[in-house]
């Protein structure tokens, strides 16, 4: 299987071939695997997997490497999803909301969306009385929130950022 990935670097494109592939699926659940080991698992030298990996960081595919925290563990117990509808969507408006969502802790993810709701929250908190802070500083305070509305997540079911 070859996929064509476009390179953010230069203009042309660099195809993947299964071992890169491989090394993906590997490093996406763990990536502290050492290049020694994902050789061996996918039967390269330490060497090769170094320079697939230098390519690919550098190509964009892969973007961030991250650890992924317990919030639970972390006092941070409650997740919320939630749905903002904006009274207006122009440009500006639309840049000053991510602005401010990238800027706030609580804010996990954020996505801006097609649909009813213009972005959809995932928001992680202690309780129910920061989750209040929260909507009063983010949605009460803010003249360009038309609406929102709360899911609080009862069980994480699956939490992944793993795409093959």
């Amino acid at each position: 299987m070859n996929y064509i990935v476009k390179r953010s670097v230069s203009d042309f494109n660099r195809v993947m071939d299964d071992k890169d592939l491989e090394i993906l699926k590997l490093i996406q659940s763990n990536a502290r695997m050492t290049a020694e080991t994902l050789g061996q698992t996918i039967g390269l030298s330490p060497p090769a997997v170094q320079k697939r990996l230098k390519k690919l960081r550098e190509s964009g595919v892969i973007e961030n490497e991250i650890a992924v925290l317990s919030p639970a563990k972390l006092g941070r117990e409650m997740t919320v999803i939630v749905q903002v509808m904006l009274e207006r969507e122009n440009r500006m408006h639309l840049e000053n909301f991510k602005r401010k969502m990238r800027n706030v802790p609580a804010v996990q993810q954020c996505y801006y969306t097609t649909g009813e709701a213009d972005f959809i929250l995932v928001v992680v908190v202690n309780n129910i009385k920061e989750y209040e802070e929260f909507t009063q500083e983010c949605f009460f305070d803010e003249s360009n929130v038309n609406k929102f509305t709360s899911s609080i997540v009862m069980d994480r079911v699956k939490v992944s950022l793993d795409i093959l």
